[in-house]
Parts: structure tokens; sequence; C-alpha cells
């Protein structure tokens, strides 16, 4: 990392940043509404920000789903979810789904994928894991970009 002072987008642009997080606290809301288990949500979140590669939502998510009851042996192997028995077939559809999403410069979300998903959720739980997925992408390079401090 450089020493390069990185402007705070969400500190230069706060009613941006404010709308993200009224979306987010939407996405969630549907997320409830379609029966998705919140510390499901709490995983979809840490995920992507392994995948992002993003520290600050990494820590923060991670914390909030320990103080909602989360397994830490969840937490641990989730790198490698699909190797373990530790995820239900919901669960399983949706982190793929969402892995999916977050690689979209990788490729686009596959049929292959979509169809695994439409397999175990429903439309409105499709719908629910996409618009967690998007959302915290969008705060993964909020945080990236603006270089938000992790400390040790």
């Amino acid at each position: 990392m450089t020493n390069t002072q990185r402007v705070s987008i969400d500190k230069q642009h706060p009613a941006a940043y404010k709308a993200l997080i009224a979306l987010s606290a939407e996405v969630e809301n549907n997320a409830a509404a379609a029966g998705l288990d919140p510390l499901l949500v709490e995983l979809l979140r840490i995920r992507t920000s392994q995948l992002n590669g993003c520290a600050f939502c990494l820590r923060m998510h991670t914390g909030d789903a320990l103080k909602k009851g989360e397994n830490p042996d969840r937490i641990a192997v989730l790198p490698a979810w699909g190797e373990t028995g530790y995820f239900s077939e919901t669960d399983r559809a949706a982190l793929r789904l969402t892995e999916a999403i977050t690689r979209v410069p990788d490729g686009h979300v596959s049929d292959e994928e979509y169809d695994a998903a439409a397999a175990a959720l429903t439309a409105d739980q499709i719908s629910a894991v996409a618009w967690l997925a998007t959302v915290m992408n969008a705060f993964n390079r909020v945080a990236i970009t603006s270089r938000y401090h992790v400390a040790g």
C-alpha cells in the first residue's frame, strides 16, 4: 500500500452513501420477507467480501455474524463451503449465486448457476440474494477505493 491520502468517498458524497445505506436496509428487509435466515445474510456478505478482498467489511460482517449467533466453524470454512457439511441446500444455492454475481467479471451468471439457485430458492429468495450481493459488492468497492483503515 502507498501512503497516498485517499478521498473517503462516503464523506465526499454523503447523500450517495446514505442512499446506499438505505438501499441496504431495504434489501435486508426483502431478504427477511423472502425467508432467508439472518445468519445466511451475514455469510453472504462475508463471502462477497472474501472474494473482493475487503478487510474492512470482512471484519464488520464477521463480528455481526458472531453477535447474531453464527457458528465460528461455519465462518472458518466459508471459503470452502462446497466441501463441507455445514451448509443447507438453501445456503449452498445462495452462496453459489452470490459467488457468480460477485465474479461477474470472470463471465456472466451462467444458466447452470442460475438453474442451481432456482432449484433450491424461490423467486423472492433469488432476487433477495442478488440484491444482497449487489449491495455488498458496492460497499466493498466504497471501502476498498477509500482504503478504509483496518487496525490490528
